[in-house]
């Protein structure tokens, strides 16, 4: 064993210290606001605190260790494994032992020291989560953190879809309900997503690897330029969206939160992928993705051939732009174009009736202020005359009084 915290969450400002205390005759684990001592709530985000603050909390008499809130903003997967370790030697039954090694995460003892807490991440299938000494949870929970790390694991949180579909189905879900292989995780047994009604496969790929291997594919230049956020090419901004997003679903398999997450790192990312835009409550974003996910009739298949074979990405190119596909998802991309072409012309008249309005106003405001101008001229010239006028006068009079000295020797009066 050795003591750690795990990678992939730690950032994450979902912390909260506990402290345990004996109720109903059994010790039981109360969450502690960090810094505050107050109690802290798993669905309340003010009682919680970064993993620094709560870690230099349990050093005082408040609280006795730290722990980790699962919310639905998160792809972050909880496992508790209960009473299957033996506390003085170590041995680990063998249902134990098998889930941990097929989910290959971070995995850490219990502070009991009989169990295990497994944390990864992925989308947990709908249904029972508690069967037994197995129990998941991905919301609304605080998750104990020993840092007592199980050296044969992983010390990041890793991405492990397929088997967290496997083991809820095996060890969790009812032994008559669902009977789906395992490459089969998402939505129904027949593997349709729930929310886009595609075929989607497994490919469980880290972040970093997918990337590469996007990158390095045949179609490695387009992925590039779309993922720093260049829309060249493009008649619009959603064009590109859509384009990178259907890329995305092939090298991930059409798996929705790892697309989301993936293009929110993108150059491509607005404040509009998180607006409300359709009458059911989806975002812009979401229905990109599950547009993307329809458009793409074909996935990334890590076991259908070698490395070189991986590299040639999408083999009609699933996304906007590419030079074949088949007439299904030819007809899909242009409706989907005639749509955003639409939003497109709608955005163009708009934005031409407000300048054209803009004109209006500005032309009167120009002919107000010419006409406010002429009068000033105008009131300004006629003193200015009558200055004149005046000073002739003057210098009339003065003239006439000098010949009338010259002539007579004294004043013309």
């Amino acid at each position: 064993m050795s003591r750690g915290s795990p990678e992939g969450v730690r950032e994450r400002e979902q912390w909260v210290c506990w402290r345990e205390e004996e109720r109903d005759g059994k010790p039981t684990k109360i969450p502690v606001t960090p810094g505050a001592g107050g109690f802290a709530s798993s669905t309340e985000s003010d009682t919680w605190s970064d993993f620094e603050t709560a870690l230099e909390y349990t050093g005082t008499e408040h609280a006795d260790g730290i722990g980790f809130v699962f919310t639905d903003d998160d792809p972050v997967v909880g496992v508790d494994l209960d009473d299957c370790r033996d506390p003085e030697t170590g041995d680990v039954d063998d249902a134990a032992r098998d889930i941990i090694e097929r989910f290959d995460s971070y995995t850490e003892v219990s502070p009991s020291g009989t169990g295990y807490h497994v944390l990864l991440r992925g989308e947990l299938p709908e249904g029972r989560n508690r069967r037994g000494s197995v129990e998941l949870y991905d919301t609304a929970r605080f998750f104990t953190v020993t840092g007592d790390h199980v050296d044969e694991t992983p010390t990041h949180v890793a991405r492990r879809q397929d088997a967290l579909a496997a083991i809820h189905r095996e060890y969790v879900q009812d032994t008559d309900g669902d009977t789906a292989s395992e490459s089969e995780p998402r939505g129904t047994a027949d593997g349709e997503s729930a929310t886009s009604g595609a075929v989607t496969v497994d490919v469980d790929l880290e972040d970093e690897e997918l990337l590469e291997k996007a990158r390095n594919s045949s179609n490695g230049e387009k992925f590039e330029r779309l993922w720093n956020g260049d829309t060249g090419g493009y008649d619009s901004h959603s064009e590109a969206d859509m384009a990178l997003c259907c890329l995305l679903a092939f090298w991930t398999g059409g798996d929705q939160t790892q697309m989301d997450q993936l293009f929110r790192e993108s150059g491509l990312l607005r404040e509009k992928w998180d607006e409300v835009h359709y009458a059911d409550g989806s975002t812009y974003g979401e229905k990109t993705i599950e547009r993307a996910i329809a458009t793409t009739s074909e996935f990334y298949e890590p076991d259908a051939g070698d490395d070189t074979t991986d590299a040639h990405g999408p083999a009609a190119d699933s996304s906007p732009g590419g030079d074949a596909g088949d007439s299904e998802r030819s007809r899909a991309y242009l409706a989907e174009k005639n749509r955003l072409l639409g939003e497109r012309v709608d955005e163009l008249e708009a934005t031409l009736a407000e300048k054209t309005e803009r004109i209006d106003t500005l032309e009167a405001e120009v002919e107000r202020l010419t006409e406010e101008l002429a009068a000033r001229d105008q009131e300004i010239e006629q003193p200015h005359e009558e200055q004149v006028a005046t000073a002739c006068e003057s210098s009339s009079e003065s003239e006439t009084r000098s010949v009338w000295r010259r002539l007579f020797g004294g004043d013309s009066e």
